[in-house]
C-alpha cells in the first residue's frame, strides 16, 4: 500500500508550477502584464491565491482586450483548477493537523 505523505514533492512541484510560469511571464514579457493590469498588485495577489487563473487571464486578454465567448470556458476551468490545487494541498498535509482538530485523522498507533 501507498504511503500518504510520498506525494508531498509531486504536490508542492503542481502548486508551485502557476507561480513560477507566471513569473517567468512577468519577468519576460511585462508589456503583456502591464497591458492586462494597470497596477501591479493583481497580479501579486493573483500569485499568491489564484496563479492557474491569473496566468490564463493574462493570455485571454492580449489581443481581444476582453473576456468573450469561450475565453469563459477557459477562464472557469482554471479557477477550477486553482480550486483543486488548494484542495489537494490541504487533503495532503492533513495527516499534520493535531489530533482533536476537525478533519484530522485519527492517530495510528503503529507509528
Amino acid at each position: 500500500m501507498r504511503n500518504r505523505s510520498s506525494s508531498g514533492c509531486l504536490t508542492a512541484f503542481i502548486s508551485m508550477f502557476a507561480r513560477i510560469m507566471l513569473l517567468f511571464v512577468w519577468i519576460a514579457r511585462p508589456v503583456m502584464v502591464n497591458a492586462t493590469f494597470s497596477t501591479f498588485i493583481i497580479p501579486c495577489l493573483g500569485i499568491v491565491f489564484l496563479p492557474f487563473t491569473t496566468l490564463m487571464y493574462i493570455l485571454l486578454v492580449q489581443g481581444v482586450g476582453a473576456i468573450q465567448g469561450l475565453d469563459w470556458l477557459w477562464l472557469g476551468l482554471a479557477v477550477i483548477v486553482d480550486m483543486a490545487n488548494i484542495a489537494a494541498a490541504g487533503a495532503s498535509n492533513r495527516n499534520y493537523i493535531p489530533a482533536g482538530y476537525p478533519g484530522a485523522y485519527p492517530r495510528d498507533p503503529q507509528r
